[in-house]
C-alpha cells in the first residue's frame, strides 16, 4: 500500500503535481492523461526518483523513502536509460552486488529470472546489440530481480511494435507484484482494476477502467 499525503511539485517556479491525496492497493492500476499533465512526474514519485516539494508519499505508512526504494521497481520507457552494463547479466547483477548479496544468490536471481521469461539465450548478449523488445524485457528482469513489491512503468509499450508489444503485456499480465503503468495506450489498461486521470496537474478522475476511459477520450474530442 502507498499513500500520497496532499503531495505537490514544483520545479522552476512551476506547479507539476498539486494536492495529491489518495492511497493505492489494488493490484493493477493506470494512470492516463495528456502530454505535460503530470502522470509522469507522479509516477516518479513512487520510488524517489522525484520527491515532494511538499507532502509525502509513503509505503505502508512507513515514512521511510528508502523504503520506497527498496521496494517499488521502476521500468523506463526508453530501456537505455536503465540498462548502464554492457552485458546482460552483468547489467542484472549490478543491484544485487549493491546490496552485497552473496555470489552464489546474485547468480541463483539472474538465472531464475532470465529464465522465468525465456531469456536464457539474451544472459551474454552485449546489451547494445539487443532489439528494442529485447532491451525492454532485460529492463524488466532488471527490476525483477530485486524482488520488489510494486512496479511502476512509465509508457512501456511506445517504442515497441506489435509483436514486442504484446510480449510485454504478456510478461506483465503474469507478474505477482502490484503494478501501475502510465500510458496512453488505452487498450493496455482496460483490463485494469483501477485508472487514474491526470489534467493539469491534479487527478481529475479516479475509478473503474470503463468510465474513466470513456471519458478520457470524450474529452480529447473536444
Amino acid at each position: 500500500m502507498i499513500t500520497f499525503s496532499d503531495v505537490s511539485v514544483e520545479k522552476s517556479g512551476t506547479e507539476i503535481l498539486r494536492g495529491i491525496d489518495l492511497t493505492i492497493r489494488e493490484r493493477r492500476v493506470g494512470v492516463i492523461g495528456r502530454n505535460g499533465s503530470g502522470k509522469s512526474t507522479f509516477a516518479r514519485l513512487f520510488n524517489g526518483i522525484e520527491v515532494p516539494t511538499s507532502g509525502s508519499v509513503s509505503l505502508d505508512a512507513s515514512g521511510d523513502p528508502k523504503q520506497l526504494r527498496r521496494h517499488v521497481g521502476f521500468v523506463f520507457q526508453n530501456p537505455d536509460n536503465q540498462i548502464v552494463y554492457p552485458i546482460v547479466w552483468e547489467d542484472l547483477e549490478f543491484g544485487l552486488k549493491n546490496l552485497g548479496l552473496p555470489r552464489d544468490e546474485i547468480r541463483q536471481r539472474v538465472d531464475d529470472v532470465l529464465k522465468r521469461f525465456g531469456l536464457q539465450h539474451l544472459r551474454d548478449r552485449f546489451t547494445h546489440q539487443l532489439s528494442g523488445g529485447e532491451k525492454q524485457m532485460v529492463a524488466l528482469a532488471g527490476v525483477l530481480v530485486m524482488q520488489p513489491r510494486m512496479i511502476v512503468f512509465d509508457e512501456p509499450t511506445t517504442l515497441l511494435d506489435l509483436w514486442n508489444k504484446q510480449m510485454l503485456m504478456a510478461a506483465m499480465e503474469e507478474l505477482e507484484q502490484h503494478i501501475v503503468v502510465v500510458s496512453h495506450d488505452l487498450e493496455l489498461l482496460k483490463g485494469f482494476d483501477r485508472v487514474l486521470h491526470f489534467d493539469d496537474g491534479v487527478i481529475i478522475e479516479d475509478g473503474e477502467p470503463g468510465a474513466v476511459i470513456a471519458n478520457y477520450v470524450a474529452r480529447s474530442r473536444c
